[in-house]
């Protein structure tokens, strides 16, 4: 409660402007709802509040963009199942049901909480077009029905275009001063990982703390990327360089896993020349995290590849290992090169930057289906209060429900309890709010314009101080919707002023949230164990594939960011935390094998046959690891690339690297089905 009353009563001056810009959208909205004459200009009021939840300007636009399509086409839906199914309501309810379902599940399969929001409004304006009709059967006609379409989509495309041309001129942020800011701070994050990783005293749980952060930093930079496109022309090129970035930390933290785990796991393998490399490793990435000069940074790592091109001209008895070693170690000066341009692209505009593309959600069908599923029951269990009950406040149980249903699903557990448990807190505040200050206020008014939006200005103000921050974000959203629904701004609010209606709609609301919380409760979804077991599944199926690829490294890195994330989440609780090494050990299997195709064809020409075989076995080699479990198949496909490639160039120094990968490989996933063994022993 102490960040509550910190954020009303002590707010910080983005916390006032963002208030201030939410009450303007807002109070934009409604006038010009109320001067068309829309039927229920509070739905314009609604739309604009759901575009606060993040100020800056392209955020605000990808999601005016989404929710409007969305509206577009939930209103195309709607018109269509009651032009087939009106005389037959039972039919239209499960219609409709299985309409909000297929959205609620295809809201599962992307992560960018505006694309989420677009789906959730194609699935609800559907339902609450069929269901207005619904509700006065008798004046249902195909007149009606465009009438209640168009209204709906009017009021909320209006909604959707205030917030956004308020967002644009007063007090502009832009979502590329946060792309930015996340940018150096996930970066430095991942200079202190590497230098974590390469510090022999350091322990276990500190490195899996750096790629907690590194990961979950990276998440928001991945997902304000697509926003930053809206922000004008030099938009697109700041999108790529961020997924740059993106790309770029993640093959740095597949590279660093290879010195930081022999120096753990095989310390007398280590020769003088290895030890010279990470001290000079260590010095640089601390240096470079301490800089703030592009140029400075930029010479660190310049004078990091020479002495690393230094170190491989001397003489040495063990020149095959120390040269796969000092081969990496220029890999990871080279990816900390791009890391470096593409932060400054997304500073200085660099159109130059090479064409990252975005990184790609991991798609689950169960997850899908669990999700839509639990929409569905959500939306019946409305329905049949309704139906029973014939009250037309009842329609709140199921909207709203249906809409937080699809906006939360991706919460885990623990946080979804807390944050149903907020709205709940903002809905039981909104309810006296709404009946003894509001309506009590505008029944003594005459109905002006001027007096409705002054009256309502101190409440959403409030309201909107509260979902200014992200820990009191739930009770700003209990709040402002329900009060928007209970209060019903309009030219005629004869009905709001009804405290029979209003409490009816009240309780409506708290029983719908309310039974939104038990039915996530008693759905509540696959196990961390066999989700962990399908992200493991798909990572195998990758790297079985990525020979085929043409840019295997970026298409791999685009696919694993999201994995890795939510095997981070469902591996948190865990002391031992194998589930987010094991992800650590598929990310370094795709690019170690990326690199060895590179070799073994600059050797030998693009057409060793056993290299496909090797590939497959490496797949199946780590999905055994996954379980605990190890064969020999891996090192016999080993042998014969090895062999195949002595017979065609003969014993040479790459052979031998090559040779010494294999090694290093199979001891990680021998090392990898121990760790996994011995957890479940």
């Amino acid at each position: 409660m102490g960040v509550v009353f910190r954020a009303l009563f002590l707010p910080e001056r983005y916390a006032v402007i963002f208030a201030l810009k939410g009450v303007i959208a807002m109070a934009m909205a409604l006038t010009i709802a109320m001067y068309l004459n829309l039927d229920r200009p509070y739905w314009a009021l609604i739309s604009a509040v759901f575009l606060q939840m993040r100020p800056e300007g392209g955020l605000v636009i990808e999601k005016a963009v989404c929710q409007i399509a969305g509206t577009l086409v939930g209103g195309v839906v709607g018109i269509v199942i009651l032009s087939y199914f009106m005389p037959y309501p039972y039919l239209a309810i499960g219609i409709v049901t299985l309409w909000l379902g297929i959205n609620s599940a295809l809201s599962a399969m992307v992560r960018q909480a505006n694309f989420i929001y677009g789906f959730a409004m194609a699935g609800v304006t559907a339902e609450i077009i069929v269901l207005l009709v619904m509700v006065s059967p008798t004046t249902a006609d195909s007149q009606a029905v465009f009438n209640v379409a168009q209204a709906r989509v009017s009021e909320i495309v209006l909604g959707s275009i205030c917030a956004a041309v308020v967002s644009h001129l007063f007090w502009p942020v832009k979502v590329r001063h946060s792309l930015q800011a996340q940018s150096r701070s996930v970066i430095n994050q991942t200079l202190s990982y590497l230098v974590a990783e390469l510090d022999p005293a350091g322990s276990h749980e500190k490195r899996h703390q750096h790629i907690d952060s590194i990961m979950q930093t990276l998440s928001l930079v991945s997902d304000d990327s697509s926003a930053v496109s809206y922000e004008g022309p030099e938009g697109p090129g700041r999108a790529r360089a961020a997924n740059q970035i993106s790309h770029k930390i993640l093959s740095l933290l597949a590279v660093i896993q290879i010195f930081g785990r022999l120096q753990r796991q095989h310390p007398e393998m280590i020769t003088p020349a290895l030890s010279e490399l990470l001290d000079q490793l260590r010095a640089a990435f601390t240096a470079i995290a301490d800089s703030n000069d592009f140029d400075d940074c930029y010479e660190q790592v310049r004078a990091l590849r020479k002495m690393i091109l230094e170190l491989r001209q001397q003489p040495n008895n063990d020149r095959p290992f120390e040269a796969r070693m000092l081969t990496v170690g220029l890999d990871l000066t080279a990816d900390l090169t791009v890391l470096l341009r593409a932060f400054r692209a997304l500073e200085s505009r660099d159109s130059s930057l090479l064409k990252a593309p975005s990184a790609h959600t991991h798609r689950d069908p169960l997850v899908g289906l669990v999700t839509g599923v639990r929409t569905g029951v959500i939306f019946l269990v409305g329905a049949f209060i309704w139906i029973n009950t014939g009250a037309s406040a009842a329609l709140m149980i199921m909207i709203l429900p249906a809409i937080f249903s699809i906006m939360l699903a991706r919460l885990p557990r623990m946080i979804l309890r807390v944050v149903l448990q907020r709205i709940l807190i903002g809905v039981l505040v909104a309810v006296p709010v709404a009946i003894f200050y509001a309506l009590n206020l505008l029944a003594q008014s005459s109905g002006q314009l001027e007096v409705l939006l002054l009256v309502l200005a101190a409440p959403y103000f409030i309201g909107l101080l509260a979902l200014a921050k992200r820990e009191t974000l739930p009770y700003g959203l209990g709040f402002c919707i329900p009060f928007s629904i209970l209060v019903r701004p309009s030219m005629d609010m004869s009905l709001a002023f009804s405290v029979d209606y209003t409490l009816s709609s009240a309780m409506a609301i708290f029983v719908g949230v309310c039974m939104l919380y038990w039915v996530f409760e008693l759905i509540e979804g696959p196990s961390n164990q066999l989700l962990v077991r399908r992200l493991f599944k798909a990572t195998t199926a990758d790297l079985a594939e990525l020979k085929s690829k043409d840019n295997p490294s970026d298409w791999f890195n685009c696919r694993m960011e999201d994995r890795l994330l939510r095997l981070i989440n469902y591996d948190q609780r865990s002391t031992t935390r194998v589930v987010t090494d094991l992800g650590l050990t598929g990310l370094n299997l795709g690019h170690v094998s990326i690199k060895l195709h590179s070799l073994c064809e600059g050797i030998a020409g693009g057409n060793l046959k056993a290299v496909e075989a090797w590939q497959a076995a490496l797949a199946k080699t780590f999905m055994l690891a996954t379980k605990g479990q190890m064969t020999e198949e891996f090192e016999n496909a080993c042998n014969l690339v090895h062999s195949e490639l002595v017979e065609r160039v003969g014993n040479t120094p790459q052979t031998e690297m090559i040779q010494g990968m294999f090694q290093r490989i199979s001891l990680s996933l021998k090392r990898s089905a121990a760790i996994v063994a011995e957890e479940k022993g």
